[in-house]
């Protein structure tokens, strides 16, 4: 069993910057890729970005620029970097793990953080 719990939303005012974490924990497990997805209001969920377990990395073209994933692997950890936020923004960030336990791939989702870009 993995847990998957996110932290770092909030309210922030357009132009400024959060930081958002998500950390796994659990059984022994490989970690194969973690991704940012968003959900904004009246939307489907969208994927943000993406960092494998080689460290490469991948963006959404409107986040390009103005994101970064990064990980810690040590800690099983994932955070994504965001500056110059915009009020198109605002979403439910959530957290997803792409693990695998044997041969077998499972996706884990974290729980979603509220992030909004208001003044």
């Amino acid at each position: 069993q993995v847990q998957v719990v996110e932290s770092g939303g909030g309210l922030v005012q357009p132009g400024g910057s959060l930081r958002l974490s998500c950390a796994a924990s659990g059984s022994r497990f490989s970690i194969n890729a973690m991704s940012w997805y968003r959900q904004c209001p009246g939307k489907e969920r969208e994927l943000v970005a993406t960092i494998t377990a080689y460290g490469n990395t991948n963006y959404a073209d409107f986040v390009k620029g103005r994101f970064t994933i990064s990980k810690d692997n040590a800690k099983n950890t994932v955070y994504l970097q965001m500056n110059s936020l915009k009020p198109e923004d605002t979403a439910v960030y959530y957290c997803k793990y792409n693990i695998v336990f044997s041969v077998t791939h499972y996706d884990y989702w974290g729980q979603g953080t509220q992030v909004t870009v208001s003044s």
